[in-house]
């Protein structure tokens, strides 16, 4: 089978390698060169995804079997024609086209299936996300309807915080969207990923659920088990059944909770694999997540998704502007018992870009606190330079 992957950062990388492992061929694409799946992948285009003639141009190139988008920052609404000539997109056009948004998604999560949301607005202007903070309230959060990583995303905790926060999220908007969301601030007790796995004419399947801890919107740590009550568990899945039910087709969804004293809230999904789920790198579960995305995908059965080890993952990162960005530590961090990571390959870097991650795992009975410290500890000893 032949995969066109839109978008080819370091999940894109990882679900190449699954994708080779079984024999398949990858097509990488992304707006710039030697981008981290382009490194494994059997070929690769450079375009821009938001051009709709130049997707259709490279569709037409390739005759893909399989779409399968890896960010936010595409002309989505193609998709609704590569699945008329035949081409399945992943998990469906509609998954992909209503996820890349957070507007779409949000409105079908609270307003379509009735499903515990913080209190939200739209504004397409400063003084529309104004309104939006008086009727939510503050603290609030704002972010761009189309970003990924924390981009553009903020918190506002006084009036005078708001055409800050406006133009942050406007600079960090992927795509041509000049609309946010904000969004009342959720009194939560944690936060986690639900890795949900939906099948053709089989049951949807559930990984263990991901803590994470989060910094700027974007994941710092993430850890697998993660600490939930039965109820709230129960309650998250049944969410996310309905919800991914609703945008159908087969794949891997990221889904994202608040765990607050009152229950449940649907805070995002993503279509694909998630940044958190990088923590199944690190062995905690029989099929890490992008290889269950390509199984679900190719229509591979999972006879079922076992949790074999606790593990933590921790994000190295880059502070400064690089086109060489070197690394050092390896050494150190190989040398621990327990232990792996993963340097991403970006040409580039940038403050705060992630560039690598390290993983750790231990036995199901150690404390997951403990796991995390050494998976920090351990990327620490990462050091980027420029």
């Amino acid at each position: 089978m032949k995969i066109l992957l839109l978008g080819s950062g370091e999940l894109g990388k990882e679900f190449v390698i699954a994708a080779q492992r079984i024999g398949q061929t990858v097509i990488a694409v992304d707006s710039y060169k030697n981008a981290p799946a382009m490194q494994v992948a059997h070929g690769f285009e450079v375009i821009n995804m938001l051009d709709g003639a130049e997707l259709d141009r490279i569709v037409a190139k390739h005759q893909p079997d399989f779409i399968v988008p890896e960010i936010e920052a595409i002309r989505t609404e193609r998709f609704y024609d590569y699945e008329k000539q035949g081409i399945t997109v992943v998990p469906s056009a509609k998954a992909a086209n209503f996820t890349m948004n957070r507007k779409a998604i949000r409105d079908l999560a609270a307003k379509d299936l009735g499903l515990k949301t913080a209190n939200y607005r739209y504004a397409t202007t400063a003084e529309e996300l104004q309104k939006g903070v008086e009727a939510v309230g503050m603290p609030c959060v704002v972010k761009p309807l189309m970003s990924s990583s924390g981009k553009g995303q903020s918190t506002i905790k006084t009036a005078a915080d708001i055409k800050k926060a406006w133009q942050y999220a406007v600079e960090g908007s992927r795509g041509d969207v000049v609309e946010v969301i904000v969004e009342a601030f959720v009194k939560f007790n944690s936060e986690i990923t639900l890795l949900t796995v939906t099948q053709n004419n089989n049951p949807t399947l559930f990984c263990a659920p991901i803590g994470h801890r989060q910094e700027r919107g974007d994941y710092q740590e993430s850890w697998q088990p993660a600490r939930i009550s039965e109820k709230d568990l129960y309650e998250a899945q049944d969410m996310a059944e309905k919800v991914t039910e609703a945008l159908g087709g087969a794949g891997l969804f990221g889904v994202e909770f608040f765990l607050a004293d009152d229950g449940v809230y649907f805070s995002e999904l993503s279509p694909r694999p998630h940044d958190t789920g990088m923590v199944t790198l690190a062995g905690t579960q029989n099929f890490n997540e992008f290889e269950l995305h390509l199984r679900t995908i190719l229509s591979l059965p999972i006879a079922g998704i076992t949790l074999e080890k606790a593990g933590a993952s921790a994000v190295i990162l880059a502070s400064e502007n690089s086109t060489n960005p070197t690394f050092t530590g390896l050494e150190k961090i190989a040398a621990l018992a327990k232990t792996d990571f993963r340097i991403f390959g970006k040409p580039s870097s940038r403050p705060y870009r992630r560039m690598g991650v390290a993983l750790t795992n231990d036995t199901l009975e150690t404390p997951i606190e403990e796991i995390v410290e050494r998976a920090k500890k351990a990327a620490a000893l990462i050091e980027v330079h420029y």
